[in-house]
């Protein structure tokens, strides 16, 4: 197992929550044999919910995709961590930073961000309206 032999190696973060971790196939790639963006886009998406759901108890749904930077190009058989963190909680949403980074299949044990995201979602109700997110028990503010 390499350690950081890569020139963009990286630490994996320690003040995040490890949320996800798929391997891209064959099926995920565009014509020039990376990943499409759209595909890494609905992962993320995904990894992303993880941590609202806990708060939101309860439906809730994406509103807004406030940053999406693709770093690197994400290959088949990578294997791909997907690393969260609530950024900010508010009346009926949360906004959650999203991580993914790489540990490509020829060289494990070095990782190398791919992407990063910032992703708004919205707890709603049984008719798609916004809804307050409950507040953690013993919080009165």
């Amino acid at each position: 197992m390499s350690t950081n032999s890569s020139p963009n190696s990286v630490q994996l973060p320690t003040d995040q929550v490890l949320v996800l971790k798929v391997i891209p196939m064959p099926g995920d790639c565009n014509a020039n044999g990376d990943i499409f963006g759209g595909w890494v886009m609905a992962q993320v998406d995904l990894a992303g919910s993880v941590l609202p759901a806990r708060y939101t108890q309860g439906r809730m749904a994406t509103v807004a995709v406030n940053e999406f930077i693709f770093k690197q190009p994400v290959r088949v058989g990578d294997i791909l961590s997907f690393f969260s963190k609530v950024s900010r909680i508010g009346r009926t949403s949360i906004t959650v930073k999203v991580e993914v980074y790489a540990e490509r299949y020829s060289d494990q044990g070095t990782y190398i961000k791919v992407t990063e995201a910032s992703l708004t979602y919205v707890a709603i109700d049984h008719q798609g309206k916004p809804r307050e997110i409950p507040k953690p028990a013993g919080q009165t503010s």
